[in-house]
């Protein structure tokens, strides 16, 4: 498996180098700029599998997209969770955030070999065909949900997992969020794009306002009007009511 890292900080990828030493992956060629990219992909075969950063010193990677047709596996890592979307568009097997959990990582690399055509035992050393590579990632890829957020605070980055979210809330067009410590984030989003991006069995969008997770709901009330009022364990600013017109798809929800 030939496999190469495109990454502007030189630490930053000789240590993902050195995580993906410890799952049996070998670095061939690392690359640090959009244009040091596509001069080498204009000269050189295209690898089985690119480790692709985004935010590069000259420029965004898909740049490079847009210079030369890529044939090759892409797993992002990247600090910015902004370009999830047009990142899943292209050959993307995953979008991972740093910094880089290794347990993450190491699903990233398993699934990309588990869509690896495998070949003859006497061809064990021959490098994968890029047409069936191309082929098998233009098959839907599998639902991927989003997991965690990436919020600025001050000069510094946080990473929330959606498991310390209490509840999604828009406010004053701003959209935040809340979590089970009683802290409030603004995110670079909307609830319309959060519905799509997060796992329906697990969260529900219960009004124009909220979007609340299953394992936050504490106690549910019959409210006026025929709607329902949710209990959430630390978010006191305002009342989650379920609209009447989801009150159905939400008892459907709760099974």
């Amino acid at each position: 498996m030939v496999t190469l890292i495109i990454e502007d900080e030189k630490p930053a990828a000789r240590l993902l180098q050195r995580k993906l030493e410890k799952l049996d992956v070998t670095v061939e060629t690392m690359l640090h700029s959009v244009e040091e990219s596509v001069e080498w992909f204009s000269k050189n075969q295209h690898p089985d599998l690119i480790f692709l950063d985004i935010q590069l010193s000259d420029g965004l990677s898909f740049e490079i997209f847009e210079k030369i047709d890529i044939k090759s596996a892409i797993i992002f890592t990247t600090a910015y969770d902004e370009y999830a979307l047009k990142a899943f568009k292209l050959n993307s097997i995953d979008y991972l955030l740093k910094p880089i959990d290794e347990d993450d990582l190491e699903a990233a690399v398993t699934k990309f070999k588990s869509r690896i055509p495998k070949a003859p035992a006497e061809n064990s050393n021959m490098q994968l065909d890029f047409e069936q590579i191309r082929q098998m990632l233009s098959n839907p890829f599998e639902k991927t949900y989003k997991k965690r957020f990436t919020v600025k605070i001050g000069q510094h980055l946080k990473v929330i997992n959606t498991e310390e979210i209490e509840c999604f809330f828009s406010e004053n067009k701003g959209t935040y969020i809340h979590t089970f410590e009683n802290r409030d984030y603004l995110i670079d989003s909307t609830l319309e794009i959060l519905e799509q991006e997060l796992d329906k069995k697990d969260f529900f969008r219960v009004s124009r306002k909220f979007i609340v997770p299953l394992k936050a709901i504490k106690e549910i009330q019959v409210y006026t009007n025929s709607r329902l009022k949710v209990i959430l364990p630390s978010y006191k600013d305002d009342e989650v009511i379920v609209s009447r017109e989801k009150v159905q798809d939400f008892k459907a929800w709760l099974g």
